[in-house]
């Protein structure tokens, strides 16, 4: 079956490797094939043995530490309007452990971490009264800290050493940058009282009242980029994004005041419908002191959906990281791991990171060794959420749900821009060390509604009362700022003024503004690509494949290294394959896939794809991954046995599919060259992505923002008994989605429709539909309706030959079996599977020659011209028909039905007639016998009256 080598892992029994913290308390398997980087493994000194001892003679004290750490958070004053409700904490008194003499003396040795990690020079002795103060400045400050619920003892004893062993002169900020905090703010303050007087009716989503959020970030950025990080890829929901991208992030506030005042963030010629301010962007480089060389900062668009980006930045972050490992293993660097050189960050209201499921979804990818970025910061802008958190949430904290996945969780007062800084800082810190998600709770308000024009006291006038009573936090710092003599009135008076006058000169040329060319979205990784409705873009190109390479791949792609123990079930697997490529014939659908992603991989192209338990496919039919049978080892066949640069990820997901397509779609976004496909385990799974990632990415976002994307989603689909569920993709929302249009377009090129949609009933078909999505020279997403019952249905098989040289994606089918067009009466126009039940049984009526079927392969856009060519060939049937099994609310019928008459009209026929299912509210019935006679009577209107 193959002379591959074998990497050793993959004959080593699994019990040999070194257990980590997840092989002994989770099942494992061991998947280390392309895509997987072993984790970083950390390990801090462990007691010394006198450290263990006087943990035990002082246990009562070490108690009271522990107490401190686990529960110091209900007591801190993090909450900037003192509203929170904060109880008594009794584990907060030390006399609870018997410790009610504050000037008694303890060795504190191993206790609490006074010095470096691994550092025990001896004993240690503190008063009561000492330990307690320096304790309750560290746990019970403006700062909370959760981590004693990590089940690690090493991020545990991380976080005590580096909290605890720093004094407040190790943490007092520098004149300069207690001055840029203060810039920051008051800038963003600024901005806000100028879009207020300029634009008074303008929704805004200011960050009065969060204006903390800048300097944090400032901070973030300044320590990745010194940190050695090159990219940070940032989503963020509407809520201080302006004051992010004018204050931080460089976008010309001439070009906002042209958006407000109607005009347009994008070339006008590229017709785009763009969107609204809230979602604009910016991708600056951002140059720091201390770091070797710019940062850029790539901040997504987004839709009004909150979290729904999310997910998207992950994709974007992990597909740039490979990009660049890829880059550096090829240079001889193998010690590169995900998050050395990019970064996520991900913004989050307090509402919806509680109460949007995606949030869920992303943090369960955030370990998994497809999903890893190598560990996200995530800043929670808690300002308070109109519902208050009685009724918005079951959990003390909105960052809670963070813990599913053990992070740590930093509260911090906003109030306190400085403390704020310090929480960046040790987020950071933490993230590049452990390469895992960190959550930031900002705790902050909002100076006026959900916008502007809102009125937050109809449902929080206590609140607001305390709000507008109040002065800001610019002018607090400002304040504090003065009397240390840091900074003086008229200096602090000066940043003000400057940036007014900055802000009205930029409102002045606004009138004047041109918005960038978007050729700017085609450069680095897309440089060579073109817009899809340039001249220059190619929508058919050639996708078929010289015979010896299919033939080289098809054998590789079964290749296992010698002593590799597959399934004894998967023989035959192998010997159909093999016995495909001698004959040339019996292709099947994974076959024909596998050829696709093994001549990709050959032209320099990578493949990802993604869902659950894509691996050995949810039909058991792909197999493109094998595990060893003694050692649970996996082997990707075609990353083994071809040697070339392109490279196939299977990534097996979570159970989620909200956040996976996202990922995917993400993905996508940064990498042109790769073939990025998203399997739903069946069709209609796609539903919990429906709105969030289809509605608002998939079908909209090049129309939006210019974003192109290949993105490929494989939605098995197919009427076969399964009841309501599982029966269909729902390809009607997917066409309802598209633009496509409703009459023949001015040449014969297709129309830049926003999305193809394509329902291919071959193996040939498919392998070309995969391979055109990225020998087209533009990217477009598409949208499958994938086989079920065709998958190893030997009628459906396809010859190596229509997939060879010379061949392509053929929109349109005409029946192979018809060889005199004029003994046709009727034409029956249909989809999928349904043709080769039609064929069967027409034959078994004896009808050949009476009825053709025609294949409509491609929905989206309509092939009009070839549907028209195909037609004409039948000048002498009396009737076209459509014929489905879906009902008939659903499936193409409502898409193909204006199209479709479009082509009768243009030959002079009467109008197309409707055969299938009747209106049905579920698309197949869950009783057998009713889906048996409703399928039996779809068949039969095929041939009623012939």
């Amino acid at each position: 079956m193959g002379n591959v080598r074998a990497p050793s892992y993959l004959l080593t029994a699994p019990r040999t490797r070194r257990p980590t913290l997840s092989t002994k308390l989770r099942r494992n398997y061991y998947d280390f094939s392309y895509g997987y980087r072993e984790p970083r493994t950390f390990t801090l000194p462990d007691y010394t043995p006198a450290q263990l001892q006087n943990r035990t003679v002082n246990a009562p004290l070490l108690r009271y530490v522990d107490s401190l750490r686990t529960h110091g958070h209900r007591a801190a004053r993090i909450d900037p309007l003192d509203l929170l409700q904060r109880e008594e904490v009794a584990a907060l008194n030390p006399a609870r452990y018997g410790l009610d003499d504050p000037s008694r003396t303890y060795d504190i040795n191993g206790i609490v971490w006074t010095r470096p990690v691994g550092e025990d020079a001896g004993p240690e002795h503190w008063p009561l009264e000492r330990i307690t103060s320096h304790l309750r400045e560290v746990y019970v400050g403006r700062i909370a800290y959760e981590y004693m619920h990590s089940p690690s003892k090493t991020e545990r004893l991380w976080f005590s050493h580096l909290l605890e062993s720093e004094s407040a002169t190790d943490r007092r900020l520098a004149a300069d940058e207690r001055k840029r905090i203060y810039e920051l703010l008051a800038q963003s303050e600024v901005f806000d009282q100028f879009l207020q007087v300029k634009f008074p009716n303008l929704k805004r989503y200011g960050l009065e009242g969060g204006e903390s959020m800048l300097p944090a970030l400032d901070a973030l950025f300044r320590s990745a980029a010194q940190a050695g990080v090159e990219h940070i890829i940032v989503g963020m929901p509407h809520r201080g994004r302006l004051n992010l991208l004018t204050g931080l992030l460089q976008f010309p506030p001439s070009a906002l005041f042209h958006k407000i005042k109607g005009g347009s963030e994008l070339p006008e010629e590229y017709g785009a419908a763009g969107d609204v301010i809230s979602h604009l962007t910016a991708s600056p480089h951002l140059q720091y002191s201390g770091a070797h060389k710019p940062v850029k900062v790539s901040l997504l668009p987004n839709p009004s959906h909150l979290e729904a980006v999310n997910p998207i930045a992950l994709g974007k972050t992990r597909a740039k990281q490979f990009a660049l490992l890829k880059m550096l293993e090829r240079a001889g660097e193998t010690e590169c791991r995900p998050g050395d050189r990019v970064m996520c960050v991900q913004l989050h209201g307090d509402a919806s990171f509680t109460g949007q499921g995606v949030v869920m979804e992303g943090l369960g990818l955030s370990n998994l060794p497809h999903y890893t970025v190598g560990g996200s910061v995530h800043l929670v802008v808690n300002i308070g959420y109109t519902t208050p958190a009685s009724s918005a949430r079951s959990s003390l904290y909105c960052s809670d749900v963070a813990k599913m996945i053990n992070a740590p969780v930093l509260h911090v007062n906003g109030d306190y821009p400085e403390d704020v800084q310090r929480a960046i800082d040790v987020a950071f810190k933490y993230r590049n060390y452990f390469r895992k998600d960190i959550i930031v709770d900002l705790i902050v308000y909002r100076r006026w509604g959900h916008n502007e024009l809102d009125e937050p006291a109809f449902t929080q006038p206590l609140m607001y009362e305390k709000i507008r009573s109040r002065r800001s936090v610019p002018a607090l710092y400002e304040e504090r700022l003065i009397d240390e003599n840091v900074l003086t009135k008229d200096a602090a008076d000066s940043v003000r003024t400057q940036h007014k006058v900055f802000l009205t000169s930029e409102l002045s040329a606004a009138a004047s503004h041109q918005p960038g060319s978007a050729i700017s979205v085609l450069q680095g990784q897309w440089k060579g690509l073109v817009w899809p409705a340039s001249k220059d873009a190619v929508w058919d190109p050639e996708t078929g494949v010289e015979v010896d390479t299919l033939k080289r791949v098809g054998r590789a792609s079964i290749s296992v290294p010698e002593g590799f123990e597959i399934h004894p079930r998967l023989q035959r697997h192998v010997k159909n394959r093999l016995q495909a490529m001698d004959t040339g014939k019996g292709l099947d659908w994974a076959t024909a896939e596998a050829l696709a992603f093994g001549s990709l991989m050959l032209e320099g192209y990578d493949v990802r794809i993604s869902g659950q338990d894509v691996g050995r496919g949810t039909f058991s039919q792909r197999h493109a991954m094998l595990v060893d049978q003694r050692t649970e080892g996996v082997v990707v066949p075609l990353n083994l046995a071809l040697e070339c640069i392109g490279r196939l990820e299977l990534a097996n997901s979570s159970l989620s599919e909200m956040g996976v397509l996202g990922f995917e779609y993400g993905v996508s976004w940064e990498k042109p060259d790769i073939l990025p496909i998203w399997e739903a385990q069946f069709g209609d799974f796609f539903n919990g992505a429906q709105v969030v990632i289809i509605d608002t990415f998939v079908s909209s976002a090049e129309t939006k923002w210019l974003k192109q994307s290949g993105i490929v989603l494989l939605l098995p689909h197919g009427l076969d008994g399964a009841g309501p569920e599982h029966s269909s993709s729902r390809i009607e929302r997917m066409l309802q989605l598209t633009n496509d249009p409703y009459t023949f377009g001015t040449g014969s090129e297709p129309t830049n429709v926003n999305m193809n949609v394509a329902f291919p009933t071959t193996p040939a078909q498919y392998f070309h539909l995969l391979r055109r999505q990225v020998r087209r020279n533009f990217r477009k997403p598409l949208v499958v309706a994938g086989p079920k019952g065709l998958l190893r249905l030997a009628a459906a098989a396809s010859p190596l030959e229509d997939l060879s040289s010379g061949t392509r994606f053929r929109p349109v089918l005409d029946d192979p079996a018809i060889t005199d067009t004029s003994a046709v009466s009727r034409v029956v126009c249909l989809t999928g599977k349904l043709y080769y039940d039609l064929v069967k049984e027409r034959q078994k009526r004896q009808l050949d020659g009476r009825v053709a079927f025609v294949r409509v392969e491609e929905l989206s856009p309509f092939p009009f011209h070839a549907t028209l060519d195909v037609l004409s060939r039948y000048d002498g049937a009396r009737e076209v028909v459509w014929l489905q099994e879906e009902p008939r609310n659903q499936g193409a019928w409502t898409h193909v039905e204006p199209r479709l008459n479009a082509v009768l009209e243009r030959l002079g026929r009467d109008k197309v007639t409707y055969r299938g299912r009747k209106e049905d509210a579920v698309p197949a019935p869950g009783i057998a016998s009713a889906y048996s006679a409703q399928q039996k009577a779809v068949i039969d209107s095929a041939f009623h009256g012939l």
